[in-house]
């Protein structure tokens, strides 16, 4: 016995002993869901449900690698700084950029750029350390006397030399004291190391991540040009060249800045012989790549240049880095990061700062680049599409 059924408005033979399910060739063409409209309700329920899964997906990976986020933004940052050159090295051997040869060669160059500098303040820490055991042992047995240096002060002499005397010149005195320094030393000791091993494990994966974006470079921009301008329009390629301008300058006016003041000061500190003068301006460099942290590098080698007995030597080196690093804080620096940007001075320094306060190094270059962004932003929606009336 024949029935006749209905399937989405399509009549349809089927016998009483007929399976409830056949092979799709066995069944007629049907535009099933096709025929189903989905409603406006429907569709923006959809497209929430979709938003909703979207964010759902990226909270959970940023989660699962909050921990490394440091790295690829060390990694990403490398990238975008010296993409220029590696885009001239790429244009003058594409043999070598076709592969994994000229990406190999720059990542390992960026890794000795930084391995080098930081071998040899290792060493010489090393070398200190083993001096400084050595005088704690003297100390211990024999006290600290009072130095020369504090005789010869204009002021103030007789109070600390009593104090010195009362608390430092007596061995029992010290050794009791040194003793608790010892008791905190070890667990120091242990942070630091942990500390240490953590800053390497992410270092190595900055270099890895470099290494990934200088081989696919071209294809991830492709991506996030495209990505962009489906999310934001025309405007979200201006907003993220506004960034990639922001952090050249934030490279060049806070990394090679700080460089250079790193290698005048410590040529400044051979002519006054201060102690260890290619220590403390590598030091000094790192410290000026904040701005006005330099000055505490420089306070500190002038203190120890007095302590030595070279008082004009320890006035002159504190005068001379002053003026340099004003120089470079309130003139070469603005033009450098703001200059490629158009950004106010005092924007520029509180993205510096409240950066390198909210995230730490890495904020150096993260601060710059959101101030850049929201300045366009502020630009766009105070003069419209006439950039130039700003």
């Amino acid at each position: 016995m024949l029935k006749i059924e209905c399937y989405c408005g399509t009549p349809r033979r089927t016998h009483r002993n007929m399976p409830d399910s056949l092979p799709s060739q066995f069944l007629p063409d049907s535009p099933r869901c096709s025929l189903i409209k989905p409603s406006q309700r429907s569709r923006r329920g959809q497209e929430m449900a979709r938003t909703v899964l979207a964010l759902f997906i990226v909270g959970v990976a940023v989660y699962t690698i909050q921990g490394f986020l440091p790295a690829l933004a060390w990694g990403s940052v490398f990238a975008i700084a010296t993409w220029p050159l590696y885009t001239r090295a790429c244009n003058k051997w594409p043999h070598a950029a076709s592969g994994t040869l000229l990406p190999l060669l720059f990542t390992a160059a960026m890794a000795l750029l930084f391995v080098i500098p930081l071998t040899l303040v290792t060493l010489e820490a090393v070398g200190e350390a083993q001096s400084a055991l050595e005088w704690v042992s003297h100390a211990r047995e024999y006290g600290v006397p009072v130095p020369d240096a504090i005789h010869r002060l204009p002021f103030g002499s007789a109070a600390i030399s009593k104090w010195w005397q009362a608390h430092l010149s007596d061995p029992r005195d010290l050794s009791g004291m040194l003793g608790n320094l010892d008791s905190k030393g070890v667990a120091v000791t242990r942070a630091v190391g942990s500390q240490v091993a953590h800053r390497a494990t992410l270092f190595c994966f900055s270099i890895l991540t470099l290494f990934f974006l200088y081989k696919d470079g071209l294809s991830v921009i492709r991506q996030c040009r495209v990505v962009s301008c489906r999310a934001f329009g025309k405007r979200g390629e201006s907003i993220g060249r506004q960034i990639v301008a922001s952090i050249h300058g934030s490279v060049q006016g806070l990394v090679l800045v700080g460089i250079g003041e790193g290698l005048l000061l410590g040529i400044i500190y051979v002519f006054a012989h201060a102690p260890h003068p290619a220590l403390f301006g590598v030091i000094t460099a790192v410290a000026a790549m904040i701005p006005f942290c330099a000055m505490i590098a420089v306070g500190l080698v002038s203190l120890l240049i007095l302590v030595q007995g070279s008082s004009v030597a320890a006035i002159t080196t504190f005068c001379v880095g002053a003026v340099i690093i004003f120089t470079a804080d309130h003139f070469i620096r603005p033009a450098l990061i703001g200059g490629s940007t158009k950004l106010p001075f005092l924007w520029v320094l509180l993205g510096i700062l409240g950066g390198a306060e909210t995230w730490g190094l890495i904020g150096l270059f993260i601060g710059p680049a959101v101030m850049a962004a929201l300045n366009l932003l502020w630009c766009r929606w105070a003069y419209g599409n006439n950039p130039k009336a700003s």
